[in-house]
């Protein structure tokens, strides 16, 4: 199981669910391979905005280590799940997937109930404050969307143990 998140710059919305799905699954077990990624280029190597470093630090989710890249042609085929955090993004997913994409393309809050067709917040042009409800959003779709894949893998285990002889 596979999720690569994407946002503009990879610096801010991105990073932070990255680390907040990284955070749920470890707390549930779940062996997930999770990435972040932008549709531009403008921060690649880069790593995560100050203020955004600081919110995921103050939840006890240490995003320091990552680094901004641009998502890729192969992400399509590598990722189970490419999940925008805006219509923007999720709109300029679509036009870059290649015609042998196999990655479902969602936004993110499409995984909580009640938030479906949202946005999640951008906090890049505010203070602190809105970094925070940038992580509530993320935190609330990654716990959504790691009970989701949890319960999969779950009935995938369940299928082939009841095809074995």
């Amino acid at each position: 199981m596979s999720v690569l998140f994407v946002c503009l710059g990879n610096i801010c919305r991105s990073p932070l669910a990255e680390g907040a799905l990284r955070a749920e699954a470890a707390r549930l077990g779940l062996d997930l391979i999770v990435d972040s990624a932008g549709t531009g280029d403008w921060h690649a190597g880069e790593p995560p905005d100050e203020r955004a470093q600081r919110t995921a630090l103050r939840h006890g989710v240490d995003i320091s280590g990552l680094r901004a890249r641009q998502v890729r042609a192969s992400d399509f085929r590598r990722f189970r799940h490419v999940i925008a955090l805006d219509h923007d993004n999720l709109s300029h997913l679509r036009k870059l997937a290649p015609p042998d994409a196999t990655a479902e393309l969602s936004l993110l809050l499409d995984h909580v109930e009640g938030r479906e067709g949202q946005p999640v917040a951008d906090p890049w042009f505010g203070d602190e404050a809105g970094f925070d409800i940038t992580w509530a959003e993320v935190t609330a779709a990654a716990r959504a969307l790691a009970a989701r894949l949890h319960s999969a893998r779950g009935v995938a285990l369940r299928n082939s143990t009841e095809a074995a002889p």
